[in-house]
């Protein structure tokens, strides 16, 4: 059976395009499910907000420190130190690899987390992270979640090198 080449050219541009509206879309969710609500969390010190970004059956790996938490064990961290109300900070991400299907998702990327952002104690610290993301009734959830400094050689340079989060071109894949 013989096809047309523009009909083969025309289809595969189609399923390209389609693909690339999903893993868009999915993205999207992502961002708005999660990287929103992270970010919004860390500015308001709601320590209830970020706990509902994570599963129950969390896996909380810190590269620096050495130490494997639970969810109990990582979020009490958080509902602690946020108590001071006078803590202003921001948090930002950029991504270095974004996979996602319809259920799970695996992302790298870069954070910026400011304290005192705007004044003349402005601090920025820097980490590569590494998530497993899962969708619980129909919300993006953290299931896995790994960060490191990598011995402090996460910087400034290293978070603008990486993609934007509203950046989707980059992940279709």
């Amino acid at each position: 059976m013989k096809y047309n080449t523009t009909f083969l050219l025309c289809l595969f541009l189609f399923i390209g395009s389609n693909t690339f509206s999903q893993n868009e879309d999915l993205l999207k969710a992502i961002n708005h499910d999660l990287w929103a609500n992270f970010s919004k969390a860390f500015e308001t010190l709601d320590y209830q907000l970020f706990s509902d970004l994570h599963c129950e059956n969390l896996t909380r790996v810190s590269g620096d420190s050495h130490k494997i938490k639970n969810k109990t064990e990582y979020i009490e961290v958080y509902k602690t130190y946020w108590q001071d109300k006078s803590l202003k900070q921001i948090i930002s991400f950029r991504f270095l690899e974004r996979i996602c299907g319809t259920e799970k998702a695996s992302e790298r990327g870069i954070y910026k987390l400011t304290r005192n952002p705007n004044t003349a104690n402005e601090k920025s610290y820097y980490g590569k992270f590494h998530v497993i993301l899962k969708k619980e009734e129909s919300v993006w959830k953290i299931l896995v979640d790994y960060d490191s400094s990598e011995g402090n050689s996460i910087n400034e340079e290293s978070y603008q090198n990486a993609y934007d989060i509203n950046d989707f071109e980059s992940f279709n894949k």
